[in-house]
């Protein structure tokens, strides 16, 4: 019998076509949606933009009512995207043990993720809720003036990274098909944003970091909640280009405000692309409480 699970991959802004809307994670819904063939589980998997900012939008706010299982929220907003109902609706979601990944980017980008409960607190910004460590509180990314910290410059659109798997290694970063038996290689991003585990949340750790490329300092790459009578798994994610078209075939396009030139790294090297999809797949499982193995 196959086991169904329905995810909902949705962005904080309406569609506007010259911004990072849900249009430009298409390869993550191809890829998610065609997960059937692993451990008896069928992926159905919807892609939605919020509704006009303003007002609540009417699948957040009532999600806990809906039978999703997931929620992959793109931050992509400049701290408007979530409606106080929003995150109401996505706290219960998670309240009741649907599983949430939360992604944004740098500076303030996606900063209306502050006003979830739990995961929001994982995320640092420049002007709301600023990471604790002030040595951090410095430019990495020196490249793109418009933009201040926090932006670890971990490679530019189109290459890898390799990152760090923080001990123990986490069921997330698990990859039977690479040597080391882990999770090595993720899409590079000019200027990631800043993550921490909660101090005062012991279901939370920090599972993988990477280092920047102009000044060699170490960076988060995410932090894991495990399930617990306080909610279901989550995820924040240091930047949502881990997951976006762009970031995986830069061919696909991006905003016109995005000015730094792509690489071409993860076309040249393979593995790391696998490996990013292996770590998707990672999460689609977890996120319901699965095996990844």
């Amino acid at each position: 019998m196959v086991d169904r699970i329905r995810v909902l991959l949705q962005t904080t802004i309406a569609s506007v076509v010259d911004d990072w809307n849900i249009s430009r994670f298409s390869l993550l819904r191809e890829y998610l949606a065609g997960l059937g063939a692993h451990a008896h589980v069928q992926f159905e998997v919807d892609a939605r933009d919020r509704v006009s900012p303003g007002g609540s939008d009417p699948t957040l706010s009532d999600l806990d009512r809906s039978d999703y299982n997931q929620l992959w929220l793109f931050a992509v907003d400049t701290g408007d995207g979530l409606d106080p109902r929003d995150c109401a609706g996505i706290s219960r979601f998670r309240k009741r043990g649907g599983g949430l990944l939360v992604a944004r980017d740098h500076m303030d980008l996606g900063s209306s993720v502050c006003n979830l409960g739990g995961v929001g607190a994982a995320h640092y910004f420049h002007t709301r809720n600023p990471d604790p460590d002030p040595n951090r509180h410095r430019a990495d990314d020196r490249d793109t003036a418009d933009i201040s910290w926090p932006n670890y410059h971990s490679g530019a659109n189109g290459d890898w990274q390799q990152i760090e798997v923080v001990s123990p290694a986490h069921p997330l970063l698990l990859d039977p098909s690479s040597p080391s038996g882990l999770i090595r290689y993720l899409p590079a991003h000019p200027h990631e944003g800043g993550i921490g585990a909660p101090a005062d949340d012991p279901t939370a750790r920090v599972i993988a970091r990477g280092r920047s490329k102009v000044t060699g300092v170490r960076f988060n790459i995410a932090v894991a909640f495990e399930a617990s009578a306080e909610g279901g798994p989550a995820i924040a994610e240091s930047t949502f280009h881990h997951f976006a078209d762009y970031n995986w075939e830069p061919s696909q396009g991006c905003p016109s405000f995005v000015t730094e030139a792509p690489g071409n790294g993860l076309a040249e090297f393979p593995e790391a692309l696998r490996t990013t999809e292996r770590y998707v797949r990672n999460i689609a499982l977890w996120l319901s409480r699965r095996p990844t193995r």
